[in-house]
């Protein structure tokens, strides 16, 4: 694909050249969108795949095609990044049968040049749990959590640190031990604050002086 192939015609010409072709499975999508899969004769029943614009779904050992007819409908029709789009996807395949043999570990990974933390890496979303009784929502929560610290944070979600928001910010500033109750002056709270920011891991959505994120915000009443 590198020198301009289609998912096609790359996936031809991986196929045609192996011997053990039968054995084998993938899906590959170009950079136009196009999208290929191949399932060798010799895959374990149920065995096949789907496509559709700028996806591919393939799976061996399932319950039937209509895990991946769900995995592809979900795809479709769901709404967010390419993350969201891709574990709604997976929720979908392991609702409708998913694997025969059962459940235990679920990844997923997104990539994109300088995506990574810190525009040091390629890895805008690098996920697995390798063994969990419910491994797809466990991918769920955690990416959560991923999205909660290293998000973007929109303009409309910037909230100056004042008025109710202030007093939301003390409250959890207080039963964190971040400041005491004499010392909740504004440039002490907002000292703290940083030092909150800071120690909890929210570098990323960390704001300038007197203004939070939301998504922050939030997550800071409910702690308990």
């Amino acid at each position: 694909m590198a020198k301009g192939h289609t998912a096609e015609q790359s996936v031809e010409a991986l196929v045609s050249a192996d011997e053990n072709r039968e054995h084998r499975q993938l899906g590959v999508v170009d950079a136009r969108g196009q999208a290929a899969t191949f399932t060798g004769s010799e895959c374990f029943d149920w065995a096949g795949g789907v496509t559709g614009e700028h996806y591919a779904a393939q799976g061996n050992i399932l319950v039937g095609g209509e895990t991946v007819e769900a995995m592809a409908s979900a795809y479709e029709s769901t709404a967010g990044d390419l993350g969201a789009r891709l574990l709604a996807a997976l929720e979908a395949g392991q609702e409708a049968g998913g694997d025969s043999r059962g459940k235990q570990s679920a990844a997923l990974l997104v990539v994109r040049e300088g995506g990574g933390y810190g525009g040091d890496n390629d890895r805008v979303i690098d996920l697995r749990v390798d063994d969990h009784p419910d491994p797809i929502r466990e991918l769920v929560r955690i990416r959560d959590l991923h999205t909660l610290y290293f998000g973007e944070t929109r303009p409309e979600d910037v909230v100056a640190v004042d008025g109710d928001v202030r007093t939301a910010v003390v409250d959890a500033l207080l039963r964190s031990g971040y400041i005491e109750e004499d010392d909740a002056g504004d440039e002490a709270v907002l000292d703290a604050l940083s030092a909150y920011l800071r120690t909890e891991n929210f570098e990323e959505r960390e704001q300038r002086r007197g203004y939070l994120d939301r998504a922050v915000l939030e997550y800071m009443k409910g702690q308990r």
